[in-house]
């Protein structure tokens, strides 16, 4: 496949790039918004385009344009305010799912967060983030998309063990992001996990088994 990521400079964006390539089996496209992002993932021989989560939905078809499936691993930030996140992590998500749509690209992952399903468990600290996701998530259940909505709990950066617990309702936990990045590169293969939404943290069960048991 040719897997358009949104995100890709993120850090469970870069993971997810490079086991791509390390895959042999698909082509990562890193949908970036410099020309030094740009050039900096083309030294890699990654191929890169450029568009904004901000700009048009045209602008973001035409990042698109080949792809066989997009994932939505983008974000606005721990350090930006209400404003930023409603326009990234919910409009953001909405024009790229409406870009997919527009190029006719079916498959459709979306990194959301764990527990933001039920209100009672968004995060008090930032409850516009949780809603943002919990709306992004409920707009692609609706869309008509090849959807897998990917819920990982407390990302860390300690390298992963491709060993996770995948479920509807887990309780909170942690997850390196390099476990996301893998959960999301098996998603992309199975096709089991298509109309599925999943929380994921850190367990006992290889990557491929947990989502098969879904």
């Amino acid at each position: 496949m040719n897997v358009l990521i949104i995100g890709a400079n993120g850090q469970i964006g870069r993971h997810l790039v490079r086991k791509l390539q390390e895959s042999n089996r698909h082509n990562a496209i890193a949908m970036v918004r410099s020309d030094e992002q740009k050039a900096a993932f083309e030294e890699q021989g990654v191929q890169a385009v450029l568009a904004d989560l901000e700009g048009s939905i045209d602008e973001i078809a035409r990042a698109a344009e080949g792809a066989d499936a997009v994932v939505f691993t983008a974000g606005s930030g721990g350090h930006t305010g209400a404003d930023k996140t409603m326009m990234i992590d919910l409009d953001g998500a909405i024009k790229s799912m409406e870009a997919a749509k527009q190029t006719g690209v079916r498959r459709f992952i979306m990194v959301s967060a764990i527990g933001v399903h039920h209100r009672e468990l968004w995060m008090e600290s930032a409850p516009y983030y949780s809603a943002a996701k919990h709306y992004a998530d409920i707009w692609l259940e609706q869309s008509g998309l090849d959807y897998t909505i990917v819920r990982p709990g407390g990302l860390i950066n300690e390298p992963g063990t491709g060993k996770v617990s995948a479920a509807v309702d887990l309780d909170r936990g942690k997850i390196p992001r390099e476990d996301v990045a893998e959960a999301i590169l098996a998603s992309l293969e199975n096709p089991h996990t298509i109309g599925k939404a999943f929380d994921i943290i850190s367990g006992e069960t290889p990557v491929r088994d947990a989502l098969n048991a879904l």
